[in-house]
């Protein structure tokens, strides 16, 4: 066997892990194996492709892969759980970036001139693609860790301005291919390209955050797969075209789950800032059922069934772990317990499946949307941890801000127990009715310390 054909053979192993490992990261149960699979197919390729360019020098490959893997490690260890989406952006921006990167090597090592139809254009898709992603995703990742405000950062004519930097970034593009590609314009191009991840993705407000970082991953497999039409190297097009296509199927998935196109997503500004202030009183006419940890338990305790639905509130108080020991004592007394996992609860795809799992949550208990909402109507308590808008009936409202948008029908089960720490609304910045309902009882307070008094006073009952 000559050595083409054996490194097409092993490319193409490494394919086929990337597909079989992508189809595993489709369920939690199987998702850690997938990302082994996945893993192993990356490292296959780095691999065959060093040795396909005789890049032999292995101390600084086995330097590069110890200082990695340390990184690596490092962050999956000492990162939190509530951090994991400013994680994944962070992964995104770097992944654009290395192939912004890789596409400027390449214009170097060419010199410029005349780069030619192919060689150009590869090189500046790959390099406008990587570059957005990169500014985009670090916008992202300050939002989402608050250096940013979460609301939607807008100013006047801000569509514009997108639209003229967009056009501009095409012209310097076609002047590259057809006029002889000069580094200064190049630099404008990859400066002009910066911009406009920044100007995309300020206007995004927080609540559309799991739609953005889903996106951006999509950019990213993009960025990735110019990169290989940069560099002749086949699984880089096809590892790439995997991870844009699952993202974008992701995006669509996500807007599907709230009800808007991804056009709204991107240029609605939508969605509030943080609302983590202290308890606001009721409107005119409302009042809410306000009880304690004993009187909640004894709830849970005395019920047959209940249905558990987390939100981002359970992820910033670090409660998965107390949660999964109610959910044990409450199985404990014959109560059947399950969770509800809606789409965009919290601040990724996933978000909730992997706080869960955290806790070791078996896999059996998790439902989606679809699986479990006609099971609210015969549930003896809907027990909601530090979600909002997910669970708020103003969705059925064809006049609501969020109108359309699919939620949990918690509301009609027979009784309702919110854990939450004011009558603040969600990031839609709107008022939740579920709140006032004859069978809602409002447990007011941080969900860690609602919690471990839930535990301790279930023990008791």
């Amino acid at each position: 066997m000559n050595p083409d054909t054996l490194l097409q053979l092993v490319y193409l192993l490494s394919a086929t892990l990337f597909v079989f490992g992508l189809k595993r990261l489709g369920s939690p149960a199987t998702a850690r194996q997938g990302n082994r699979m996945a893993a192993l197919a990356m490292l296959i390729a780095i691999v065959a492709t060093l040795v396909e360019q005789e890049i032999l020098n292995w101390q600084l490959i086995a330097l590069g892969i110890i200082l990695g893997s340390l990184a690596g490690a490092i962050a999956a260890r000492t990162v939190r759980m509530t951090d994991m989406p400013q994680m994944v952006g962070i992964f995104n921006g770097l992944g654009g970036g290395a192939s912004g990167v890789v596409a400027a090597a390449e214009f170097f090592r060419l010199g410029g001139g005349d780069l030619g139809v192919e060689a150009g254009v590869t090189i500046l898709l790959s390099t406008l693609i990587g570059t957005v992603t990169l500014s985009g995703s670090f916008i992202a990742f300050g939002k989402l860790q608050r250096f940013i405000s979460g609301a939607p950062l807008t100013f006047p004519f801000s569509r514009t301005l997108n639209a003229v930097l967009f056009v501009a970034i095409l012209v310097i593009a076609a002047m590259q291919v057809t006029g002889g590609a000069t580094v200064t314009m190049y630099l404008v191009l990859t400066g002009l390209a910066l911009v406009l991840g920044i100007l995309l993705v300020s206007p995004i407000g927080g609540a559309d955050m799991p739609v953005v970082i889903s996106l951006l991953n999509s950019y990213s497999g993009l960025a990735a797969s110019a990169a290989g039409f940069v560099l002749g190297n086949m699984i880089l097009i096809i590892s790439g075209a995997l991870v844009g296509a699952a993202g974008l199927i992701l995006t669509n998935l996500m807007c599907k789950a709230m009800n808007r196109s991804l056009a709204n997503v991107a240029f609605g500004a939508f969605g509030a800032a943080d609302s983590t202030g202290g308890r606001i009183t009721p409107g005119e006419g409302k009042t809410v059922r306000d009880v304690d940890a004993e009187q909640a338990a004894m709830v849970l305790a005395y019920a047959q069934s209940v249905i558990v639905v987390p939100g981002y509130g359970l992820a910033v108080a670090q409660a998965q772990h107390d949660i999964r020991k109610l959910s044990d004592l409450l199985q404990e007394r014959g109560v059947t317990v399950k969770f509800a996992i809606h789409p965009v609860a919290g601040r990724m795809p996933g978000h909730m499946n992997v706080l869960l799992a955290e806790a070791d949550v078996p896999y059996t208990q998790l439902f989606d949307l679809d699986e479990i909402n006609d099971e609210f109507s015969t549930t003896d308590v809907a027990l909601i941890v530090g979600a909002n808008d997910v669970v708020n009936p103003d969705a059925r409202d064809p006049s609501s801000v969020i109108a359309g948008m699919p939620i949990l029908d918690v509301d009609r089960a027979r009784n309702v127990i919110v854990m939450k720490r004011s009558l603040s609304p969600g990031f839609a910045g709107i008022d939740n009715p579920l709140f006032y309902l004859d069978r809602t009882m409002m447990f007011f307070g941080d969900a860690k310390g609602s919690m471990v008094d839930l535990v301790r006073e279930t023990k008791e009952v």
